[in-house]
């Protein structure tokens, strides 16, 4: 296949993909039940965060892509679902004043897979966290060869095969040779991903160009009250006289 393609473009999505978006879905997530976006929330998330959502093309057809929210991390429940996370695919989670970009779906069509394209999202995706000074990227990761290894190994022990080249797994290999690294188990994070066995990894990967944004100092007010009184200007004869005209008014 790659010795036949011309051209690979990324760029932002656009909600005229839809259709092809669609159908490189289905392909690439053939072991998981009605997998495809409807088309009202690609357009959700197209408006709520449009640099946020990409694809890719091979000589003008779209053959994956990549979609994110940004978070507040300090609001973020670590146990949380995908349903969760997404809003139950609202994407009222979405915070454009959050810290952390999180990752909600990435895909490649089958066919075109090999060619480092999905390494291309990442890559836009990691320009996108230092370009908006986001701390890192968050998503939860499948793990679909774990299915496989269930009645052997807990999926502590499966990820840490995993990480140490003993097992492969399409998706988690890729991340961890991607730069990033597995923060947390979660369970039940996708009750249809039945070749996870429901799990996921929340993986993480961190900024090191953030910069945490600096707040102005804030300045304590005082109030004071001050009285004043204005007298005639007068002659005296004397500093007696001065002063009983002082005690007079004070």
């Amino acid at each position: 296949m790659s010795k036949d393609i011309k051209k690979i473009e990324l760029r932002n999505l656009r909600l005229s993909d839809y259709r092809e978006i669609k159908a490189s879905m289905i392909e690439a997530y053939s072991d998981i039940e009605e997998p495809q976006w409807k088309e009202e929330e690609i357009r959700i998330l197209v408006e709520k965060f449009p640099e946020g959502q990409f694809v890719i093309l091979a000589d003008g057809k779209v053959v994956g892509s990549a979609l994110a929210i940004i978070v507040d991390y300090a609001a973020l429940d670590e146990n949380h679902s995908y349903d969760e996370i997404t809003g139950h695919y609202s994407f009222n989670t979405h915070n454009p004043d959050g810290d952390v970009l999180y990752g909600i779906d990435v895909f490649i069509h089958p066919a075109y897979r090999g060619l480092r394209l999905g390494r291309r999202l990442y890559d836009a995706r990691k320009e996108l966290c230092e370009r908006l000074n986001l701390k890192g990227i968050l998503f939860g990761g499948r793990i679909p060869n774990y299915g496989k290894y269930a009645d052997q190994l807990t999926p502590r022990e499966y990820i840490r095969k995993v990480r140490h080249k003993e097992i492969y797994d399409p998706v988690l290999s890729f991340q961890l040779s991607n730069d990033f690294h597995a923060k947390k188990i979660l369970k039940g994070y996708l009750p249809e991903d039945e070749s996870s066995l429901e799990y996921a990894v929340l993986l993480e990967w961190d900024n090191i160009y953030y910069q945490k944004p600096q707040q102005l100092a804030q300045v304590t007010k005082h109030v004071v009250r001050v009285g004043l009184v204005q007298w005639q200007m007068r002659p005296f004869n004397g500093l007696d006289a001065l002063f009983g005209q002082v005690e007079f008014f004070v």
